[in-house]
């Protein structure tokens, strides 16, 4: 089947991840934390703030500021924040293909609302995305079936006429038991090579 529409992850696949157990390690070194009190408050906390029912300032005051520290949360977020690197050149790579094929591109990502809106406007993902389903938004995360219906409800595409592409394999796993046309992505240079398997409109 003819592709119409790509489904994007975005930590791992256009950017770096937003705020993942490495950055989260790095914190920890970083502002001489409790490791496993911190990723025990992280844990209990952050399914919740990635679904968009707490702010930044919310969730590091569950894990973080409920007692004195030695640094502000605005220096948490400026460090959470300066995680998000972009991956070089897949921004232009899948821009251009969207161009090629005249795709519809939509965001299917897990990520809190803060850090999704930093990453959104600090590197222009408007020029390539068309709209956002993402967790922090729908109120749903992946691996959950629902959000991918949802992508496809909200594209109005056809499961068999998306190509959805993520870094995480599970996640590929159940876009394929969906009916969406898959690809697990190991980098951009091997991601070039796969994408030609798929035929476009």
């Amino acid at each position: 089947m003819k592709i119409k529409t790509l489904f994007l992850d975005i930590g791992g696949v256009i950017l770096t991840n937003g705020w993942d157990h490495v950055s989260r390690q790095k914190a920890v070194v970083h502002f001489g934390l409790d490791r496993e009190e911190f990723d025990d408050r992280h844990d209990l906390t952050f399914d919740t703030y990635e679904l968009g029912k707490l702010t930044l300032d919310e969730y590091l005051l569950n894990v973080l500021f409920y007692k004195e520290r030695q640094f502000t949360q605005e220096d948490f977020k400026d460090f959470i924040f300066a995680q998000s690197q972009p991956i070089p050149g897949a921004l232009d790579y899948f821009k251009t293909i969207k161009a090629k094929y005249q795709l519809r591109v939509v965001a299917l990502n897990n990520e809190p609302k803060d850090i999704n809106e930093y990453r959104i406007k600090t590197f222009d993902l408007n020029s390539l995305f068309d709209c956002y389903v993402s967790s922090c938004y729908v109120g749903m995360r992946k691996p959950d079936p629902g959000i991918y219906h949802m992508t496809c409800d909200i594209s109005n595409t056809d499961p068999a006429h998306a190509l959805y592409i993520d870094d995480r394999d599970m996640y590929i796993e159940i876009a394929k038991s969906l009916g969406i046309q898959s690809l697990h992505y190991k980098g951009l240079d091997l991601a070039r090579e796969e994408i030609k398997q798929f035929e476009f409109l």
